[in-house]
């Protein structure tokens, strides 16, 4: 604001504080999209005959001429400050239909070289050209829209882009076939994997800026029929500063869960299918028990977010750096915490218990239904069933579930046949304020803006204990863990969607 100001001082023109500015749709439509992003500005106010234009650089000529020439109007240039310039083009502008026309200038070049695509080298990655702008834009609209992945999709005819946005997928974009090689090499280029490699997966890692911010993308290529496919994972850097009043856990979860990872041994475990945000959840417990007074090294594959304070070790098979290999090597670097990516195999889970047995607390991720699978999980990898009922401390099970736009989400009585059907907690004399999803232009019509945990606690008693030696089914012990106070998830779903967070339709989606 102060850099806007001075410019403001400087050229003497006048400067407009967009927060206080009522913005309308209407007039910014006088302006194409493309030409707003590709000059810095955005229309403030309409007159019968004259435009205001808010723009960081109001002395720039070749921008007034264009917009003058487009809207035919008289151009009031003014300062603006670029934070509020990029939040304004995130509420009103939305990048769908500058990418439809970069694919088509992206698909005339490659049909004018003759060519159904053409690969791009290091020198044709020039700022301005369009497969850089195409792919800049894509990376940018979805981090705006805060989706979690990108999908680059190859088709016969198409080349399909979707966005996973608080865990749905959407569709934003199709392109002709002809850019997918531009795009598909620009994005190895920026990921620094071999460009020229189609025939098998590969994965890499890229940086971006965004709105002043450092935001990193994880990339993934799969061969298809139909060419390469990528997917790439935005890592939001905010779960390194989470804590634990930010999981949203109820009182009971989130009492048994600091009783689980305080302990100065033992092992805690985070189940889940992928997507169900066990990572936020183990770094979120990383940042409560880290302190200069304690040694924590995780080993992972990938590190997903780089935190300060910590030491961490990337998984690398064709070094020989497995997480068997790295697991003993770190049992050698005196370490107080560790944690461990995922427990693959029977290798990984024993060297895992032994640690926590040995006086570490140990923090991993494991592919089960709900947290007392977890104990049987074990057993089945070939640990021993005493070993595991001792060394275990928590199993955490989680999901996640849309949470509901408090801009446009509206109140309602459910049907007590509807409420009976998913059992779902009610007094008959009083029945629920429930909330359901609208729909608003702040959540892009869905209803929906972000996404809340549901969780599973268990901890382990004797009673389960002696369970686990006896190798009792998952069910059995089920039983006796709710018997012992564990909420079910979707018990603590529904506990959510009493306070408004998210509807009986969302958990019912996720939980089981």
């Amino acid at each position: 604001m102060q850099v806007a100001q001075g410019i403001a001082e400087q050229t003497g023109f006048p400067y407009i504080d967009l927060a206080t500015v009522t913005l309308n749709a209407e007039t910014i439509g006088a302006v194409p999209a493309a030409l707003c992003r590709r000059y810095h500005l955005i229309p403030v106010e309409r007159g019968r005959r004259s435009l205001t234009i808010g723009m960081l650089d109001p002395t720039d000529l070749i921008a007034l001429d264009d917009i003058a020439t487009v809207t035919d109007l008289n151009i009031r240039p003014a300062v603006v400050a670029a934070d509020a310039l990029n939040s304004a083009f995130t509420r009103f502008l939305r990048s769908d239909e500058e990418l439809s026309d970069l694919s088509e200038q992206i698909g005339e070049i490659a049909a004018a070289e003759g060519t159904a695509g053409s690969t791009e080298t290091l020198d044709d990655q020039v700022d301005d050209a369009p497969t850089v702008r195409f792919v800049n834009l894509l990376i940018t609209q979805a981090i705006n829209d805060r989706a979690s992945d990108i999908h680059i999709e190859p088709g016969e005819k198409q080349l399909l882009v979707r966005y996973r946005i608080d865990g749905v997928l959407h569709e934003m974009q199709r392109a002709d076939r002809s850019i997918q090689d531009g795009v598909i090499s620009r994005l190895k280029i920026m990921a620094s994997i071999d460009i020229a490699e189609k025939r098998k997966p590969q994965d890499g890692r890229l940086s971006v800026n965004h709105d002043g911010r450092k935001v990193d993308l994880r990339l993934a290529t799969l061969p298809t029929v139909w060419g390469e496919k990528i997917v790439m994972r935005i890592l939001d850097n905010t779960a390194q500063s989470l804590s634990l009043k930010d999981l949203r856990f109820s009182m009971i979860n989130e009492k048994r869960f600091t009783d689980s990872i305080t302990r100065p041994h033992g092992m805690v475990l985070v189940t889940g299918p992928t997507g169900s945000g066990k990572s936020t959840t183990l770094y979120t417990a990383l940042n409560t028990v880290a302190n200069p007074r304690i040694n924590v090294i995780t080993v992972e594959d990938p590190v997903e977010y780089r935190m300060a304070g910590i030491n961490q070790v990337q998984v690398n098979a064709r070094a020989g750096m497995t997480f068997q290999a790295a697991l003993r090597s770190i049992l050698r670097s005196d370490p107080d915490v560790v944690l461990v990516g995922e427990i693959r195999d029977q290798e990984t889970a024993t060297i895992s218990i032994e640690a926590a047995l040995t006086g570490h607390l140990v923090l991993s991720t494991l592919h089960t239904n709900d947290a007392p699978s977890a104990l049987t999980r074990l057993v089945e990898m070939g640990c021993e069933p005493f070993l595991v009922g001792t060394a275990l401390a928590g199993v955490v099970a989680q999901r996640l579930a849309r949470r509901l736009c408090l801009n446009c989400r509206e109140a309602y009585h459910e049907s007590r046949d509807v409420l009976e059907a998913v059992r779902f907690p009610y007094n008959p004399a009083d029945p629920p304020v429930l909330f359901r999803a609208a729909g608003c232009t702040e959540c892009s019509g869905t209803g929906y803006r972000g996404r809340v945990a549901l969780h599973e606690i268990m901890t382990l008693s004797d009673e389960l204990e002696k369970m686990t030696v006896a190798h009792a089914t998952g069910t059995e012990l089920r039983m006796v863990a709710i018997k012992e106070g564990m909420v079910s998830l979707r018990e603590d779903g529904f506990s959510k969607v009493t306070q408004g967070i998210t509807t009986i339709e969302e958990v019912l989606r996720v939980s089981i």
